[in-house]
């Protein structure tokens, strides 16, 4: 039996993209990964699909599981021989309790590499705008637990000594003991008017802020609800938030955007929405699986030479026909010996990626305008490999145009029903602001998976819709939605993932400008001034 090994892997604060290169390695490796409650789902997705999942995430008073129930599980894992990723937030020694489980390993004669994370005491203050030291304010910062029990008889922190003698102050976990931190800081001789700040759910898109002082903090927190988990930062530098601010207030910041997209293809939309501060949900609404028969499409891929030329609609009709050139044994540059259409970017990156050269490009993405700008077809034999469920109007089309044109599927799209409930708990509760979709499939899918949860009544699944903005990737999306009842709020002009978040961007931006002439505007009753 191979011998085990345990990653002790820093997840880092919140924010997936500061995972360590390494931290990644280890996660995509693992057979097992033993994994907290503030680890990032992105992160969990970057695992092998058959590794085990072992959740032992704790809260204040809630724990799935005891430490040293932890520990246990580390050292039966690995002596099975299995690679284990144990996954933390923040960095496994900075109060991650990581020293202890690696004390443990080591007595087992388990081997164990510790691979170090961003630590939410540095990372979530720098995102709230706010550096620990700064040469002008202070050349020292200290970290403490702020989860000290306040009734103990005596302190392992020695105030006396920390309230006057370290510049900042950051404590980790200590929001329901924030009374006792200001009052012990302030009996102790610190300034009441010294600036206190408090950053909630740090790195991440709902992060939130609230800033104060040691006076006035704890009633400012009572009265906005403010909750763990939260970092508490005390000291002069807290003053450069609102000059040094720069992730919270970016054009989608707060806002829950839904992604109707495959799994698969999520991530590049997810990434330039987190870019523009909003909170991703990944909900895909469709599933793209290979057809269960696929001899129609082998057939013409290995009769290549009598076409003119093939036209790919989408990625996945790309990876499709080339998947399939694979397993026939075919050569990937046998579709370099016929002229090949792209309809957009993506489609066209994508045929690049093979080495395989890229004819004709429309310069709107749309079917229409590829079968306007397509010429000298009259004659000519086209293969058009597309989705089981494609639009007619590029095959009507170009055989408008004389051409001679064979529609075959190479792949199918299914719809997705697993996040059903969640989606509709979501939009029950208003925890949504807008909604993207990327094409009409994507459209359909979202109210067919919706309505068997609400007994197939279309008005309930438009009323939760109320208040969400819907944006559609181009016209041809948006006339799908509207032909099922929604409201299209944005709609790209340019028929792109990045153009979708752009016009997403242009419509809340409009939105704020709106709101500020309207709150400036004088009310009724009211004069002008002048």
């Amino acid at each position: 039996m191979k011998k085990g090994i345990v990653y002790l892997v820093g997840a880092g604060p919140g924010d997936p993209g500061l995972i360590t290169v390494k931290g990644l390695e280890c996660i995509r490796r693992a057979d097992v990964i033993v994994h907290d409650r503030l680890a990032s789902p992105e992160l969990l997705r970057e695992a092998r699909p058959e590794a085990e999942m072992v959740y032992v995430g704790k809260a204040a008073s809630r724990h799935a599981m005891r430490q040293e129930d932890i520990n246990r599980l580390l050292v039966d894992l690995a002596r099975q021989g299995k690679t284990v990723c144990r996954l933390k937030g923040g960095d496994p020694y900075v109060f991650g309790r990581g020293g202890e489980e690696a004390e443990t390993l080591v007595e087992a004669g388990i081997r164990f590499q510790e691979v170090p994370g961003v630590t939410s005491a540095i990372a979530a203050p720098a995102y709230a705008g706010i550096p620990v030291t700064h040469r002008d304010f202070t050349s020292g910062v200290a970290i403490f637990t702020g989860h000290e029990d306040p009734n103990k008889a005596e302190s392992a922190i020695a105030w006396d000594k920390i309230a006057t003698g370290v510049g900042t102050l950051v404590f980790v976990m200590g929001m329901e003991n924030l009374p006792a931190i200001v009052n012990r800081l302030q009996a102790h001789g610190r300034s009441p008017q010294t600036p206190v700040g408090l950053v909630r759910w740090g790195t991440l898109p709902r992060q939130q802020v609230l800033t104060g002082t040691l006076a006035d903090i704890v009633e400012k927190a009572r009265e906005a609800s403010f909750s763990a988990p939260v970092i508490i930062i005390v000291g002069e530098v807290v003053t450069l938030r609102e000059r040094l601010r720069w992730f919270d207030n970016r054009p989608l910041s707060g806002k829950r955007v839904l992604v109707t997209r495959t799994r698969e293809q999520a991530s590049q939309l997810s990434a330039l929405l987190r870019d523009q501060g909003a909170e991703p949900v990944e909900c895909p609404t469709i599933q793209i699986a290979p057809l269960e028969d696929p001899s129609v499409l082998d057939e013409a891929l290995r009769n290549l030479p009598q076409y003119d030329w093939v036209v790919f609609t989408s990625v996945h009709g790309v990876r499709s026909a080339l998947s399939r050139l694979h397993a026939l044994g075919q050569d990937v540059q046998n579709l370099n010996k016929v002229r090949l259409a792209a309809i957009g970017p993506a489609t066209a990156k994508e045929l690049s990626r093979a080495g395989l050269r890229v004819d004709y490009q429309p310069r709107e993405y749309v079917a229409e305008a590829l079968v306007e700008g397509l010429e000298g077809v009259e004659g000519k034999r086209i293969l058009l490999p597309r989705a089981d469920i494609a639009r007619e109007a590029l095959a009507v089309g170009l055989r408008e145009k004389g051409a001679v044109v064979d529609e075959i599927d190479a792949y199918r799209t299914v719809p997705a029903m697993a996040e059903a409930e969640r989606v509709r708990a979501k939009l029950a509760s208003g925890e949504l602001d807008a909604i993207t979709f990327t094409s009409s499939s994507t459209v359909r899918n979202f109210i067919a998976m919706l309505e068997p949860v609400t007994g197939n009544e279309e008005q309930e699944v438009l009323s939760l819709l109320k208040g969400v903005k819907v944006a559609c990737i181009g016209p041809i999306t948006s006339q799908t939605a509207r032909g099922l009842g929604l409201r299209v709020d944005v709609e790209a002009t340019v028929y792109t993932i990045p153009g979708l978040v752009e016009a997403l961007v242009e419509a809340y931006e409009k939105e704020l400008g709106e709101n500020v002439v309207n709150q400036a505007a004088p009310q009724p009753g009211q004069s002008s001034p002048g």
